[in-house]
């Protein structure tokens, strides 16, 4: 079992990806988590700090979100524009997902996201600052 507390897991107690996920899948990433953490138990100075600056480059859930929606808007707005008008549908539909998350913290392709591992930046944090305490 997780020795991770998920109402710790943010700075913010209010986690709306974290309460808009299944438990099950929150339990999982908490466990690679702390996987992950271990794995660089008795690591070098060197090797810890590589990890971290790696867990800075990682993108959270909200940036793959975002980008997904831009790239899937944008693409509807050009196709629309240059070959059918039909491809408008495609803003149409994504933008309000991203709007859904926005006030909710919740949409669609927020599930497939979080089981593929995508995790959020609270999540990423407490992995980062996990091994800083290591240094």
């Amino acid at each position: 079992m997780s020795e991770f507390n998920a109402e710790n897991s943010t700075s913010s107690s209010l986690d709306r990806v974290r309460r808009s996920t299944a438990a099950h899948v929150n339990e999982e990433i908490d466990y690679q988590t702390d996987a992950n953490i271990q794995r660089y138990k008795g690591k070098s100075k060197s090797e810890i700090l590589e990890r971290i600056n790696m867990l800075d480059k990682e993108w959270d859930v909200e940036r793959v979100l975002e980008v997904n929606a831009s790239t899937l808007a944008l693409t509807g707005l050009a196709l629309g524009l240059t070959t059918n008008r039909k491809w408008f549908l495609l803003p149409a539909i994504v933008l309000p997902f991203l709007l859904q998350h926005g006030l909710q913290g919740w949409c669609p392709p927020l599930p497939i996201l979080r089981r593929l591992g995508v995790r959020t930046r609270g999540e990423i944090d407490r992995e980062k600052y996990a091994l800083k305490a290591r240094l």
